[in-house]
Parts: C-alpha cells; sequence; structure tokens
C-alpha cells in the first residue's frame, strides 16, 4: 500500500504479486533415503519481488508489518538477490507428489543433453493457488541447476 501514502518508491509501477516459490532439499539423513521422506524436506519460500523494490523499501515494509501485524517468523525473512544459472525446466501439470514422473523426463533430457545437475536442490514455481484448484490440474515449474558435460 506504499503507493498510496506520501511515500511512494522511486519507479513504482502497479503489479500482480508474482507467484510463490520454494526452493527444495533435503537434510542430509534423507539424502541416504531410497524412498522420500517428507519429514526430511528443507524447504525456502519466496516471492519474487518488483524491480523498484530495493533495500529501503522492503525494509520500510518490514517496519510498518511488524508494527501493525507482529508475528514471531517475521525475523526470518530477508531480502536478497538470486542469480540462476544454466537451468532446465519443466511444466508439472498435476499431484505435487507425481513430481518424480516429470524429474525423470528432466533427467533424461539432461542425460541426452550433455547436461548434469549441479545439485539436487530444485526449484519450484506454484502457478495455482492450491486451495482453488483441483489437484491433478496443479500447475508447478520445476527447476534445477545445471553445467555442461
Amino acid at each position: 500500500m506504499m503507493h498510496k501514502s506520501d511515500n511512494i518508491p522511486e519507479g513504482y509501477f502497479e503489479y500482480t504479486v508474482y507467484p510463490l516459490e520454494g526452493l527444495w532439499d533435503l537434510k542430509e539423513n534423507g539424502r541416504g533415503l531410497e524412498y522420500l521422506d517428507k519429514n526430511e524436506l528443507i524447504y525456502t519460500l519466496m516471492i519474487r519481488q518488483p524491480s523498484f523494490v530495493n533495500d529501503e523499501v522492503f525494509n520500510r515494509a518490514m517496519e510498518k508489518v511488524k508494527r501493525k501485524k507482529p508475528h514471531r517468523l517475521l525475523d526470518k525473512v530477508k531480502f536478497e538477490s538470486i542469480k540462476d544459472s544454466l537451468s532446465v525446466q519443466m511444466l508439472h501439470i498435476g499431484f505435487y507428489d507425481d513430481e518424480p514422473i516429470t524429474f525423470e523426463i528432466m533427467q533424461k533430457f539432461c542425460d541426452e543433453n550433455n547436461l548434469r545437475l549441479r545439485t539436487k536442490v530444485h526449484r519450484e514455481i506454484y502457478l495455482s493457488d492450491f486451495r482453488k484448484t483441483e489437484p491433478e490440474k496443479l500447475k508447478t515449474v520445476l527447476r534445477y541447476k545445471v553445467e555442461r558435460i
């Protein structure tokens, strides 16, 4: 709501909130298992910000939120830039539990194109709202960082 105040951020433009994204990994114990134990998942949730958001705009917004709607997890929220590198991504349509099928297709693509996963950590971009979409119609972009071999 900063655009309705006297202190409008420089370069402000109206925008739609970007989709939720997640970086997914496994705890050390989970990496050694032959099956996916969801209790071993670790993740970071993110929402891309428009280009006019910088450290000053972020800090101002956080101060206001902490005053108006205090929450114990607000201190874990941070603003940072992430640079992506060469990657392979694919649109997965359906249940989250069926993502391994899509990951297999992505791995086959990598094998056929002289690419190797740099890490098993992957990004998911949630294009559908799971609260409003039938599970078999959920759309999620799956992305791995890769390197040429």
